[in-house]
């Protein structure tokens, strides 16, 4: 990996990529998951590249529905093993949640690297290459419609990490609660989805771990009251707030 300066402005912008890159290389990307981080990382620029009221309140959400599931199960694409395997493993074990990969852009080759990477993060077991125990989630026609029977098929709660729309809505359909990290609270995700934390997921993995890690000491009760007073369409709602008042301040400054 070429040494990033840690004084350049775009220090840690430029380190994600890299570590994109590096997935590609390592066969853990796929080409578009590339341009997809593109993408993602404009919507960064128009949150002022910072985790906001609204993403903490979503994440304090996730965290309490997270701790109320039955069965949590963590769905693994390539961009989250390039981009944060360590701390997607010290979730999952934080909340008793499942690890399962789930790709749009699938083949064998690429599922096992997903897996071996988690495996040397600390993994102990994933799921998403058994034929035996595979089978197809209603509703959607990708690649992303075969999942385990024992993990995302028989999930309450399910994670999914960066934008699927079309998934986030078969799961829903399937009467499942779906978290899930997207930058663009205008996409279909945010909008489908149960909790959307509106946050660039290398910032807001680590504070989710660490609210999982403080709620985790408080009763149902407690939690279940969090999880029905977080409403998902007005924290988007904030979350575009945000993304205004940030664009009329730096044209203010231009």
């Amino acid at each position: 990996m070429p040494l990033i300066p840690k004084s350049h402005p775009r220090a840690k912008s430029l380190l994600i990529r890299e570590k994109l890159v590096n997935g590609f290389d390592n066969g853990l990307v796929a080409k578009e998951g590339l341009l997809a981080q593109g993408r993602g990382e404009a919507f960064d620029y128009l949150l002022g590249e910072k985790t906001g009221k609204a993403a903490k309140q979503a994440i304090k959400a996730a965290a309490a529905q997270l701790l109320l599931a039955e069965i949590p199960v963590i769905s693994v694409n390539g961009n989250i093993a390039a981009l944060c395997p360590k701390q997607i493993v010290r979730l999952s074990k934080q909340i008793k949640a499942k690890l399962e990969v789930n790709l749009f852009y699938t083949n064998k080759k690429r599922q096992q690297a997903i897996i071996r990477t988690l495996k040397k993060n600390g993994a102990r077991e994933v799921l998403g290459t058994s034929l035996t125990s595979s089978t197809k989630l209603s509703g959607i026609d990708s690649a992303r419609r075969i999942v385990d029977k024992n993990g995302i098929f028989a999930a309450d709660v399910v994670v999914v990490p960066l934008e699927d729309g079309d998934r986030t809505l078969a799961l829903r359909k399937a009467g499942k609660t779906v978290i899930t990290f997207d930058l663009n609270p205008l996409s279909r995700t945010s909008q489908t989805a149960n909790i959307t934390i509106v946050d660039n997921v290398t910032r807001a993995i680590d504070l989710l771990i660490d609210e999982s890690k403080k709620l985790s000491k408080k009763n149902r009760k407690t939690l279940q009251k969090i999880v029905n007073n977080f409403d998902n369409k007005k924290n988007l709602t904030e979350n575009v707030i945000q993304i205004k008042n940030n664009l009329t301040r730096r044209a203010r400054i231009a």
